[in-house]
């Protein structure tokens, strides 16, 4: 990913915005399409790379990696590296990221809804996020 020069325009008002609007702030934190459902496969504990990975099969290596740095950086997961060989490397929700347990949970509730509206269900969205 490449790195937005501090004094573009762009990221003026990126910066304006987000300090007014608490939507544009989360939407900062948590936009894409991938970050949300890292978050979600972390929600029942630490996993390792690998882990996250076969959990998120459609993901690329380098959008879990970019994503996972942009997920630390902003406190919503640790990453903790053990100093072994091979590289023993987990990753777990923060004290931020716990929090938007109930977040993820209202998006599982809502897509629920707007699912069976349709005449349709999800399967397994329980056990996900418990």
């Amino acid at each position: 990913m490449t790195a937005v020069k501090e004094s573009s325009t762009q990221n003026h008002n990126k910066t304006a915005n987000q300090l007014q609007c608490p939507v544009t702030y989360v939407m900062n934190k948590l936009g894409g399409h991938w970050k949300p459902i890292i978050l979600y496969q972390l929600l029942n504990g630490s996993k390792r790379y690998s882990e996250l990975r076969r959990a998120i099969p459609p993901i690329t290596e380098k959008m879990l990696i970019q994503h996972l740095k942009q997920m630390e950086a902003d406190n919503l997961i640790i990453r903790h590296a053990e100093p072994v060989v091979p590289p023993f490397v987990t990753y777990r929700l923060s004290e931020a990221g716990e929090e938007l347990k109930t977040v993820l949970a209202a998006m599982v509730d809502w897509a629920e809804k707007d699912y069976q509206r349709t005449g349709a269900s999800f399967e397994m969205v329980d056990e996900c996020l418990n």
